[in-house]
This record gives C-alpha cells, structure tokens and sequence, in this order.
C-alpha cells in the first residue's frame, strides 16, 4: 500500500546506535505490529487495525468509546460541568487571541529566528481557525480523550508550508507501530532492530476484527497531528478520555432521574377505592354487577388532539384510576375512601447526591453547580481549596493540549526550512504557550503574594546590612531568580540614565 502525506527527510544515520529489548512508549493509541526475521514478515499482535476491549457499560471498541463519551457529554449536568472546564481553560477578547507562543526561555535562536516563529505560530492558528473556533476544537479533545488534523502540504512544492489542517473523526483513523526485532547473538534477547510508524485510515471506521468496508488509506506519519489525553485504562492498552471515570455517576443519576419520574407520576394523584355491596349475588352476577355500575358512574371522556374529537374510552384502564373492590352483605355497605398520594414526593436529596458526584469525578468545584451563588472578590484567602485544585487540573489540561500547537509548528517549521528537526529537538523544551486568563483567583493570588512580600521586606528594612544582605533579600523574600535580578538591574540603570531614578532611594 502506498503511502499518503507528506514525510520529513531525515539524515541518514539518525537513528539511535544504543539498542534495547523494549519497545518505543505506548500511549494507547499506537497498535503495534512485529516483523520477525525468521519468518520473513510482519504478524499482528492483538490486531492490525482494530483492539478489542471490554470496559464496563458493553464498550467493545474505541469507536464505541467514543460515541459513550459524545453521548455523555449531551448529558445537562455533564454538559455544564464541561462548560466550565472549556471556559476556565480559553478566554479571548477582540484583539488577542486566545493562546500566544512564549520564546523567553530559548537561548538556540536568534531574535530574527524568534520573530519568524512567532509569524509562523500566528499563522497556524490561523489554519486552524483558533480564534473563532478555539471553543470546539478544546472541547472536542476533551470529550473526545483523542484530536487528529491532516496537514495538507503541495508536495510539489513544499517550502510553502501548511496549506490547511482539517480535522479527522477519531473513530475513523488508527496509528500503527511496525517493530523489526533482531535476535543478539550474543544474549540471545530480541532486540529492536528498526521501528516505523504511520496511520491507517477507513472511511467506514474499524470493527473490534479489523473488518471494514470502506477504503483504507495508509497515510505518513508525518502528515498527521494526533494528540490524545495521556490517560490509560486500567490494562493500559487504550486511551480513555477524561470524561471515563464519570461514566459510571452520569448513568447512575440518568437512572435515578427516570426512576423519580416515575414513581412521582404513578404516585402523585390521590385515587378513591369503591366498597359496592353486591348482597348475596353468586360470584359471577355480582362481577357483572360491579362492572355495571363502574361503567355507570365512570366517566372517560378523552379528548384527540390530532383530530380534534371527542370519545369515550371507557374500555381501558390505566394505573392511575379509582379502584372498584366488591363487598359482599353483612359489611358496611356501599362505601366510597381515598387512597392518599406519595408522601415527601419534594424531597431530591439523592438527586442533589449524583450531581456533587458527577461534579467531583469531573474535578470541578461542588459549589459551581449551584447557580445562585454569587461570585465575591475578596481576598485570595478566601479562594476554597477546590477552586485551587480546579485551577491547577485546567493548567494541566492547557500543558498536553499545547502538544497540538507542537505538532504544527514544528512541521511548519522544518517545511519552510526556519529551523532544522535537531535544532527543534534541542528547544521544545524551553517553547511555552501562554493562555489566556481571565479567572479572578490568579489575579487576587499574585496580588496578594505581592502585597505580602512587599510588608515583610518593610519589616525587614531595618536589618539589612546587618543580618542580612541584598541579595539574600532579593532571592529569599522577593523569590527573584539569578535571571530577573540581571533584567531588573539593567531597567533600574536605564531609569536612572534616563533621568527617571535620580529622586529614588537606592535599593
């Protein structure tokens, strides 16, 4: 099968000479198949295209897995908890865009290099339409667990860069793995002689069996950005998304809600329980006699709402109607009593349960689910100890969504020949991407830090050049590091030669 896409040309001898038995990581998204020498070919293990799996809730494949998700997260009380996590992890205004690359901390490229990265970064997220489309695409990865884009490139030419990204359902593309071992001769071990990796995609998706009607396309690795959760199951061998360990609550409350529905309607209404006496009529006059007068005295007129007519529907009967009980002489006649309706039929304390439930697996605040509460800007301290860890999982969530922008620019990058794939490798590390933010919390916890530094420094005032030395005071209690003191003494000497620090006090 030929392959599809674009690949990177790669020195020869790029390869790493150290060997190992072990092969590359798997995230749960790679299936990985073996060539053996032996037999001259390649073999599946666990399957080509296709990885079966059992988790709870009848999920056989990914795909199914995926769809579970799509449908919780139609769910109401799931669907305001994933609000919140894509509003708390996106803000944008008019004139920014929600995300922005942070070279601050890249000492390998010139600040030419920098500004052409930046160019170029601006220009991926314009490929993908990140200022208008930002919401979708995030949510999308979170309920999804998995995000694929098609790097589309003119091969013909392809210092032009990325052209366009289009997204890929997940259900329908697959990564594989081909591992070559080599028996050493020495050990006897199966070492990891060469690995190869490409995606498989079929636009009727994949079964459990790897079976399929559709075409299947093998495209380069290199043509593809594929970004998953970084979450596995408990076998580690797929990837769940991060809505999986609320499945469980949402199909708990889902059952509740119905079974409380229900149980209100049949229990609601008051009914009444008619005592005819049918004296000493033999079994089957009296039957008919009772069902004489219920026939008499009840009235089952229903109104068509299609046709507009009315009918008497007499003849059925449902679970909500009176009940006709016989009594035979000698009892206390003919009686008519009330049978009262469910009690306490208000009370939702076990509803209220599932949905802190639901809220807790999702790692969102308890106190978001109730809409009346009123936000108050205080001071950091009064910021609940969830509102903290909420904030914390969303930077988690912006660091390995960020390996989307990663991916791209890195391709449009070597394409457009800014940078080499070893200059890359060497300053990935050091490349950050700021978010946006427009939580009140990170606002109220810097200033307050900052209030807090600045009292403890008058406080210590005092005792510097005694006890302590500036420098100790600039690293210990401003928490300045070796790098900020460098930058903010060059801005205090171009103050002062500027003419705007001859008045201040010398620190």
């Amino acid at each position: 099968m030929e392959i599809f896409g674009i690949e990177i040309k790669r020195k020869k001898g790029d390869e790493t000479r150290a060997k190992s038995f072990v092969p590359p990581q798997n995230d749960g998204s790679v299936i990985e198949i073996s060539k053996d020498d032996s037999m001259g070919g390649f073999a599946a293990t666990g399957g080509v295209i296709g990885q079966f799996i059992d988790m709870e809730g009848g999920v056989k494949t990914e795909a199914d897995l995926v769809g579970r998700y799509r449908a919780m997260a139609l769910v109401p009380e799931c669907d305001s908890a994933i609000e919140d996590i894509v509003n708390e992890s996106l803000s944008s205004n008019d004139l920014d865009a929600p995300v922005a690359i942070n070279l601050d901390r890249v000492n390998h490229f010139s600040d030419g290099i920098k500004e052409k990265i930046r160019a170029e970064f601006n220009e991926v997220l314009e490929l993908l339409g990140f200022r208008e489309l930002s919401h979708d695409i995030y949510r999308k990865w979170y309920v999804d667990g998995r995000i694929y884009f098609h790097k589309m490139v003119d091969t013909g030419n392809t210092k032009k860069g990325i052209q366009g990204l289009r997204p890929i359902d997940p259900q329908k593309i697959r990564k594989v793995r081909e591992v070559e071992k080599k028996k050493d001769e020495k050990t006897g071990v199966d070492l990891i002689k060469k690995t190869a990796e490409y995606y498989l995609y079929n636009d009727e998706g994949f079964d459990k069996t790897g079976n399929n009607t559709g075409q299947t396309v093998r495209i380069s690795a290199d043509a593809v950005t594929h970004v998953t959760s970084g979450l596995m199951d408990y076998n580690q061998k797929v990837v769940v998304g991060y809505l999986h360990k609320a499945m469980k609550s949402v199909n708990q409350l889902r059952m509740l809600e119905d079974a409380l529905v229900i149980y209100r309607i049949s229990r609601a209404p008051e009914r009444r329980i008619f005592y005819i006496d049918v004296g000493n009529l033999p079994k089957a006059r009296a039957e008919q006699y009772l069902k004489e007068v219920q026939t008499s005295y009840r009235n089952k007129l229903v109104y068509n709402a299609d046709t507009g007519e009315v009918k008497d529907d007499r003849k059925h009967m449902n679970m909500l109607e009176d009940f006709w009980l016989p009594r035979r002489e000698g009892g206390r006649g003919t009686e008519i009593t009330t049978l009262p309706g469910g009690q306490n039929l208000g009370e939702i304390e076990d509803i209220l349960y599932f949905q802190k439930k639901l809220y807790k697996s999702l790692n969102v605040p308890v106190s978001r689910l109730d809409t009346e509460t009123s936000f108050a800007i205080g001071r950091a301290t009064e910021i609940s100890r969830d509102e903290v860890k909420f904030s914390r999982f969303v930077d988690r969530l912006r660091l390995k969504f960020s390996r989307v922008f990663d991916d791209i620019l890195k391709t449009q990058l070597i394409l457009k020949n800014i940078v080499s794939e070893e200059d890359w490798k060497k300053s990935k590390e050091y490349i950050s991407y700021d978010f946006q933010k427009d939580g009140h919390f990170v606002e109220l916890k810097d200033a307050e830090i900052l209030r807090e530094r600045v009292n403890t420094l008058e406080q210590l005032d005092q005792f510097v050049g005694k006890y302590y030395s500036q420098s100790w005071i600039r690293k210990n209690v401003l928490r300045q590091s070796e790098a900020e003191i460098a930058d903010i003494d060059k801005e205090i000497e171009a103050d002062k030669a500027a003419g705007g620090g001859d008045d201040e006090e010398e620190f």
